[in-house]
């Protein structure tokens, strides 16, 4: 009987909560009122009237104004000539000269006509003053048996002249030594060399030139003075 009780108040306090929660819930709605019934709906956010006095940029377009299209192109640059003729030549201050030499030998001892390679480099401090070293050889017949004339030697100096033609007149002066063969009972077989010449380059190209040159070949073999001649042409290459 009491089980039948306490069971009976219990379903009687859950029927009290449901219909409670029932009341509470009519009390409140989750619909939203239309828009058109609320304040928001009665603000003008842009008007046609008062346009003209909102801050927006105007922009006109000028008809005179140069499009894009019309505005001329700036020139390329003008690329540097490859073949120049006249001029400093400033950028080609190097000349390498490889040629066939020709040398007329006469000494006390033999006289000798000897043909071999003249190599020749030059350096241009400026457009007319040169620093140059040159190396020569020369092959000859035999002067006696089985003994031919043979020569070797170097010297350095100053080249001046002109750069500014296609026509290069030029003048220079070397100071060295040589070595001669073959022994001969007057003495020593190697010997000062001085030579002294005028040349003139004729330019083909702006990287090469033909050459031709003369010069006074002095030594001092077997204790006296030689005064001897060269001709030279030769191929020159400027860098």
């Amino acid at each position: 009987m009491k089980k039948v009780l306490i069971g009976a108040m219990f379903v009687g306090v859950m029927a009290i909560g449901v219909n409670a929660q029932d009341i509470a819930a009519l009390g409140r709605t989750n619909a939203g009122a239309d828009f058109s019934a609320t304040s928001a709906s009665q603000i003008s956010l842009f008007s046609a009237a008062n346009s003209d006095a909102l801050p927006v940029a105007k922009y006109s377009v000028n008809a005179d104004a140069p499009h894009a299209a019309d505005t001329p192109a700036m020139p390329a640059p003008t690329p540097a000539p490859k073949n120049v003729f006249f001029g400093d030549r400033d950028d080609y201050r190097w000349q390498l000269g490889v040629g066939v030499e020709y040398l007329h030998f006469n000494s006390r001892a033999f006289d000798a006509n000897m043909v071999g390679v003249n190599t020749d480099v030059t350096y241009f401090t400026n457009s007319w003053l040169g620093l140059e070293g040159n190396v020569i050889t020369g092959f000859g017949s035999d002067v006696f048996p089985n003994s031919r004339a043979k020569i070797f030697g170097g010297a350095g100096g100053i080249r001046i002249g002109s750069r500014r033609a296609r026509w290069e007149p030029w003048a220079h002066g070397l100071v060295g030594g040589a070595h001669l063969q073959p022994q001969t009972a007057y003495g020593s077989k190697t010997s000062l060399m001085a030579q002294a010449g005028i040349g003139v380059d004729y330019r083909m190209q702006s990287r090469w030139s033909l050459r031709g040159e003369g010069d006074w070949v002095f030594s001092q073999y077997y204790n006296e003075n030689q005064n001897n001649f060269q001709v030279v042409v030769s191929i020159v290459l400027h860098f």
